[in-house]
């Protein structure tokens, strides 16, 4: 396996939380973080296996740091790139567009040529609507920390053990 850069972006602390069991999680490799905050326009370039993890505030917004690095997202070649994601929402207080920012993120690594695993299942959640939901699938983890966190250690796994053939 080769290393896996994960990039993810936190207001609250609960992305970067779920960031780092991912990271302690995934065994036989090497996982570097990245939170976007602090990264180059062109920390993404290094990898071939990259993990986003995003969190969607307000009405479907992307959190404010990936807001400022999606720019550079853009810029970047994931044609030879394999990417997962994982989001993390409010399905009940948000249930209009809960983890609209990973579906956002989604398109934009689409666009730029990426290969997307890790798609996930909506059984067990509760919302209305999502713009990461592609052929009646998330298309990567999906978390609630407010409504569903005693979940989210179970679910992690399971993804990881999903996604683990693919890196």
């Amino acid at each position: 396996m080769s290393k896996i850069g994960l990039f993810y972006a936190s207001s609250t602390g609960n992305t970067e939380d779920i960031a780092s069991l991912i990271k302690n999680k995934i065994s036989a490799t090497e996982v570097e973080l990245h939170n976007v905050a602090e990264c180059t326009d062109d920390a993404m370039e290094q990898y071939d296996f990259i993990i986003i993890g995003a969190s969607t505030w307000g009405e479907g917004d992307l959190q404010d740091d990936w807001e400022d690095f999606l720019p550079n997202i853009s810029k970047t070649n994931f044609s030879s790139k394999t990417v997962a994601l994982f989001g993390l929402g409010d399905q009940e207080e948000y249930c209009d567009n809960y983890l609209d920012a990973m579906g956002t993120l989604y398109d934009e690594v689409i666009k730029q040529g990426a290969t997307v695993v890790g798609s996930w299942s909506t059984d067990g959640y509760e919302h209305d609507e999502s713009n990461a939901i592609r052929d009646g699938e998330f298309v990567g983890l999906a978390l609630d920390e407010d409504n569903q966190g005693e979940l989210s250690n179970e679910r992690v796994s399971a993804w990881i053990e999903q996604i683990t053939p693919y890196f």
